[in-house]
């Protein structure tokens, strides 16, 4: 039997609704303050209305104690915490992915989408493929489980071609009836053998973090950046164009140490350029293994980067991950 539940409401509001008010307050203030200086638009008011998050984790190590393999331990981050914080990107939605900590023990995540309900939160989870029923899945598929992750780059696993090709196959033959998406976490010069695999899974893929790209490597000099250099990236692009793969432009500091981002920024043109329905966004909340991260500057080189095309903004933000979020 499937779990019911309520889930909370109003926990997401849109700044949006209020909005119009407080900024025609702020705009009588400026007028009765008799300076002709115009205030900048805040980011929350910004971004398309319906965003999704569609990369974020939710860490309860008191009630959820982490795995034993762990290669990190995390400070408490929970679904409140992070309703907070993307209030104050003015984002509604949200997308919760299992962090490695974890392992195959969902119970966090799934906890979180309780409190979120199906209308604003989304899940993604790590499962072992052999040892699964159908009673489960149908129950996190009510509860907005949509896709599953197979994670190699956090915990630094390498796989044969042979054995990357097995997993992935095996969580397809999973995932395939509910109309989930495999996420992958690789570093980008493995994703040669994933465009070899792709066409064998019936499934959508999605590879996390602009793909993995090792930047620290390359040999480039800021707006010069050829992102074709990279091994791997031509494969990438490969799999964008055959119309079954997304890719997340998010965790940009995991990545660049350009504080402009703009070698992130020439891939994620070249990924709009060819694919512009399979590119989304995401934050990485809260930025594990991190401190001190400001996502602001990032999701504002997005929001500049969609400009270039009506309704770009509000396929990068929101529409693309409705799709690849849409199950059966």
């Amino acid at each position: 039997m499937l779990t019911t539940f309520q889930p909370r409401t109003g926990l997401l509001e849109s700044p949006r609704a209020l909005f119009s008010t407080a900024h025609l307050k702020e705009e009588r203030q400026i007028c009765k303050e008799g300076t002709a200086t115009l205030q900048p638009i805040p980011l929350k008011y910004r971004v398309p209305r319906g965003t999704w998050d569609t990369h974020m984790h939710v860490v309860e190590p008191e009630r959820f104690p982490v795995s034993a393999n762990a290669v990190y331990q995390p400070p408490e981050h929970t679904v409140d915490d992070a309703i907070s914080f993307e209030s104050t990107l003015g984002i509604e939605k949200i997308v919760l992915v299992q962090p490695s900590i974890y392992g195959t023990d969902n119970s966090c995540l799934l906890e979180a989408l309780k409190t979120l309900g199906p209308s604003r939160g989304r899940g993604v989870v790590v499962i072992d493929p052999t040892n699964i029923d159908t009673e489960t899945l149908e129950e996190w598929h009510s509860l907005g489980v949509r896709g599953v992750r197979v994670n190699l780059k956090s915990v630094g696993k390498v796989l044969s071609e042979h054995e990357l090709t097995e997993t992935l196959l095996q969580h397809a033959q999973i995932v395939r009836p509910f109309g989930w998406t495999i996420q992958v976490y690789v570093s980008l010069d493995m994703v040669p053998l994933l465009e070899r695999v792709v066409p064998q899974l019936g499934v959508k893929l999605c590879i996390d973090h602009f793909g993995g790209p090792d930047l620290a490597a390359a040999e480039h000099n800021g707006e010069s950046f050829n992102p074709y250099t990279l091994p791997g990236f031509s494969s990438l692009i490969s799999l964008l164009r055959g119309g079954e793969t997304y890719v997340k432009i998010s965790a940009p500091y995991r990545l660049s140490k350009d504080e402009e981002y703009r070698d992130l920024e020439a891939m994620a043109r070249e990924f709009l350029e060819v694919a512009p329905d399979r590119v989304i966004y995401a934050t990485d909340w809260p930025h594990t293994r991190f401190s001190g991260v400001d996502i602001e500057p990032f999701t504002e080189t997005c929001l500049r980067i969609c400009a270039k095309e009506p309704g770009l903004a509000e396929r990068v933000f929101r529409d693309n991950a409705e799709e690849m979020l849409r199950g059966v």
